[in-house]
Formats: structure tokens, C-alpha cells, sequence
């Protein structure tokens, strides 16, 4: 007789019969490689400027340079470096914070309950990229002079560090509001109950019976989340707020690339190859979530 599978076994089974995860899940990978490996192993990654600008796509640039000469196939995987960085960590905040605050609120429940999450209402009622914009420049006028004076070796990185808090400060709404209906839904249910009249502390309930039980929706939302923060990361930064030089991430890339079109020659690289390789990566992104969700839902065969 044959054994029968686990639900992370049937899990797994279902997410591999998704070709479209399957495949954006080794897409990921592939960009994860090339952007740890591109910008050290390229022979134009030394590379600070040249005669050669604006060489097209060929053998030797296979992206083209830029304005200064600089091969655009180095800079778009050293920007997808920082982008996926910004990406994680905004999604870690994300994930530390919503999944405490909402775990706190549908557990505890009553009155700090309410008080929570209407919190959480008055931060959804503010629009999310100006006050993003709004807490960047706050921080900055605030700390960046201290991190001067303090860690000068720290100033020039004091963008992302500040980008990785505004961005936390706004993907972690929605993580709360889901983790808690979760835990509302499961904090009556027979095995907390058996849990609580064995005497197991709140802090063992929430952690060791509760979490577990909401691993699943969570995970699948911070694939949802890592492309949104991705996407906020490169509007911030081709609006001039995000990234600053010499870092680079594919939204100041994109920037870059924008402005050296002109009527006369439209240099389409500079614009199109960082902005496929975005475009390509939240695809995937959103695919693999998908198949996420479809792979943990419950009530799949």
C-alpha cells in the first residue's frame, strides 16, 4: 500500500506541475546569480569610463554603453543587485512587523485590538509613495548629519538605509490585516483550546500552534511583496529620491537612460535592457506567487 503524502508533500507535487512557477522560480535564481556574479567577474566591471559611448548591443557591450562609456550589461546586474536587496529587506521588515502586529491583534482581540488596527487604517489612509517620500526626506534631514559625524564610513549608504525603513514602514499594512484575520480564525479552534487548558503559555500558542498555521498565506504574500517594494524602490529612484550615484539601481538606470533621449538619436538600450530585466523579474515574481498560493491552498486535489 502506498504511503500517503504529507501536505507539504502534496504542496511541493502541485508547485512543480506549475510550469509558469516552475520556470520563474529558475528565472529568479538565474537573475540572483548574475547579479552576485556579473559585477565582480566582468571584464568591464573595473570599467569607470571610456571612449566608447553609446556603442550599441554587439560582441564586446552585449547591452551597449552609456554616456560615459561604461558597459550598460555590468551596470543593469549591479542594479538589479540593489534592487533585489531593497526588495528582501523591505520585505523582511514587512514580515517581522506585520506578522507581530497582526498575531498580537487577533489574538489578544477586544479593545487593543480595535486600537491596532485602526492604527493600521490611519496608515492606509495616507498615500503610501508620498508618505514613503515624506519619511525618506524626514530621516534624512534628521540623521544623516549624526551618521556623518558618528560613521562617516556609513553616510554614503545613509539613501539605502533610509529607503529600507520607508519602504518597511508602508509594505507591512496589508501582511497585518492578513495574518490577523488568520489568527481570528484559528485562535477558537479545538487544538489552541486543548492548548490553553494544558496550561501553554500565550507566547508558546502563538509561536508554536498558531504561526505555523498561517506559514502558508504568509509566504505567499511575501512573494507579492518583494515586486511591489521593487517597483517602489525604482519609481523612487528614477524620480531621483532613491538611489543616489555612484550606487545604481535599475530605476536610476532607467533614469539614466531616459535622459539621453532625444530627437535626434534614441539611444533605446540605455532604457530597454534595465527596464526588460525589471519587467521580467516581477513578472516572475508574480508568477511564482501565484503558483504559491495555488500550490499551499488547502483546498486544491
Amino acid at each position: 500500500m502506498a504511503e500517503a503524502l504529507t501536505p507539504n508533500q502534496r504542496a511541493w507535487l502541485r508547485l512543480r506541475r506549475n510550469k509558469p512557477a516552475v520556470v520563474s522560480a529558475a528565472f529568479l535564481l538565474l537573475m540572483l546569480a548574475l547579479a552576485l556574479l556579473v559585477p565582480m567577474l566582468s571584464p568591464h566591471a573595473a570599467d569607470h569610463g571610456s571612449d566608447a559611448q553609446f556603442a550599441a548591443p554587439g560582441a564586446i557591450h552585449w547591452f551597449g554603453t552609456d554616456v560615459h562609456g561604461r558597459d550598460v550589461f555590468t551596470r543593469v546586474f549591479a542594479g538589479a543587485r540593489i534592487s533585489l536587496l531593497v526588495g528582501a529587506v523591505g520585505t523582511a521588515v514587512s514580515l517581522v512587523i506585520g506578522v507581530c502586529w497582526g498575531l498580537v491583534a487577533g489574538y489578544v482581540g477586544g479593545r487593543l485590538d480595535g486600537l491596532m488596527m485602526r492604527f493600521v487604517d490611519v496608515l492606509y489612509s495616507l498615500p503610501s509613495i508620498i508618505f514613503v517620500i515624506v519619511l525618506i526626506t524626514t530621516l534624512e534631514t534628521l540623521f544623516k548629519r549624526l551618521l556623518t559625524q558618528i560613521a562617516p564610513e556609513l553616510s554614503g549608504s545613509a539613501r539605502l538605509l533610509f529607503l529600507f525603513v520607508g519602504l518597511g514602514a508602508v509594505s507591512w499594512l496589508t501582511m497585518a490585516r492578513i495574518v490577523r484575520g488568520q489568527v481570528l480564525s484559528l485562535r477558537h479552534r479545538p487544538f489552541v483550546l486543548a492548548s490553553q487548558a494544558l496550561g501553554a503559555g500565550h507566547a508558546r500558542i502563538l509561536f508554536r500552534h498558531i504561526l505555523p498555521n498561517v506559514t502558508g498565506i504568509v509566504i505567499v504574500y511575501l512573494t507579492l511583496t518583494v515586486p511591489a517594494i521593487v517597483l517602489y524602490e525604482s519609481f523612487l529612484s528614477y524620480l531621483g529620491l532613491g538611489i543616489q550615484p555612484p550606487q545604481a539601481s535599475l530605476g536610476t538606470l532607467i533614469a539614466e537612460g531616459a535622459a539621453q533621449i532625444n530627437p535626434i538619436r534614441v539611444y533605446w538600450w540605455l532604457v530597454v535592457c534595465p527596464g526588460s530585466v525589471l519587467a521580467l523579474t516581477l513578472l516572475a515574481l508574480n508568477f511564482l506567487g501565484d503558483g504559491l498560493r495555488d500550490a499551499l491552498d488547502p483546498r486544491a486535489e
